[in-house]
């Protein structure tokens, strides 16, 4: 496709018929899937389902995470047009890669929601596809991997973050977003000698065992080592990567419920994740971008960009097994 074409194409995320390729649509028109896949329920031959989980429960400090599937959809049509920059493969030319749309939910009925996302994602894993998820708040990562667990257990953990989540909580039913890591911990979901959280810069006195590289260890050692630091970490080990917008500094990302200064940068959070190819990820997420508090948008950019990393990260394994 040229960019010629943006002139006879539009919506594409209801009128492409294939599952690969580019998409030249003009970036402030058309609708808005990311990336601009098609929108589909239907997962025959998808190797990658995008999918938004609108919630957000009660972020320490700024709500509006609800909003971040949306607007992250909206950024990630700024990259439709090209390939990923600096991967040495085509991953929109070769992944079939479909939006899944958004998990309908009861808003107003918070218990039942943690079954009705896991089983949201059940689905996408019985389809043999992978699942990457925009969030919503950081708790919608446990009820994923409750679903990833029943396939890998346990699997192990890579979380960009500022916060451990592993606060003490033994009321599994509690829908809360900074002790849902505890809970995979205590239930055995996660492994945390297998597991490894990057970008740490808030104190929590037990960490359970998981392996930590605070920020200002990213800032000192660089990320090349830190990537090399991770994979000596994760081993083989089937892993679920979660990123949390707030492991950035909030001079990259003010749009978060949580920031917390000191953090990485896109720079180095985007070559971390590009030198870590090779792990044995099974899926991922994209939480905590709350579009309220950053009326510049790019918080959503930040999280458009490493929603397709996770991407990337998924095909280049899938491609190394064709």
């Amino acid at each position: 496709m040229a960019l010629e074409d943006a002139k006879r194409i539009v919506d594409h995320a209801f009128t492409r018929e294939d599952l690969k390729g580019l998409s030249p649509e003009i970036t402030f028109g058309g609708a808005t899937s990311f990336l601009r896949r098609k929108y589909t329920k239907d997962l025959t031959g998808v190797d990658i389902a995008v999918t938004g989980v609108p919630f957000d429960q009660a972020v320490t400090n700024r709500s509006g995470t609800r909003l971040g599937p949306r607007a992250i959809r909206e950024a990630s049509s700024m990259q439709a047009p090209d390939e990923p920059y600096g991967w040495p493969y085509k991953p929109l030319s070769t992944l079939a890669i479909a939006d899944y749309g958004d998990l309908a939910f009861d808003h107003a009925n918070v218990p039942e929601f943690p079954a009705a996302l896991t089983e949201h994602i059940r689905g996408i894993l019985a389809a043999d596809a992978a699942s990457v998820v925009l969030g919503g708040d950081h708790y919608i990562s446990f009820p994923i991997l409750k679903a990833y667990a029943e396939k890998y257990s346990p699997i192990s953990l890579l979380q960009f973050d500022a916060h451990t989540d592993t606060w003490a909580d033994d009321n599994m039913d509690r829908v809360d977003h900074g002790t849902m890591f505890y809970k995979a911990v205590k239930t055995g979901i996660v492994d945390p000698a297998t597991s490894v959280q990057v970008g740490i810069r808030t104190t929590n006195d037990d960490t359970l065992g998981v392996n930590i590289i605070d920020a200002p260890t990213v800032h000192e050692i660089g990320p090349v080592e830190t990537a090399r630091r991770i994979k000596d970490i994760l081993g083989d080990r089937p892993v679920y990567l979660t990123f949390d917008i707030d492991c950035l500094d909030p001079a990259f990302a003010p749009g978060t419920g949580t920031p917390v200064w000191g953090g990485l940068s896109s720079a180095q959070a985007s070559r971390i994740l590009r030198e870590i190819a090779g792990i044995n990820i099974k899926g991922g997420d994209v939480v905590e971008v709350s579009p309220p508090f950053d009326t510049t948008g790019a918080t959503a950019i930040a999280g458009a960009h490493a929603a397709t990393e996770i991407i990337c990260l998924l095909g280049w394994n899938m491609r190394d097994n064709d």
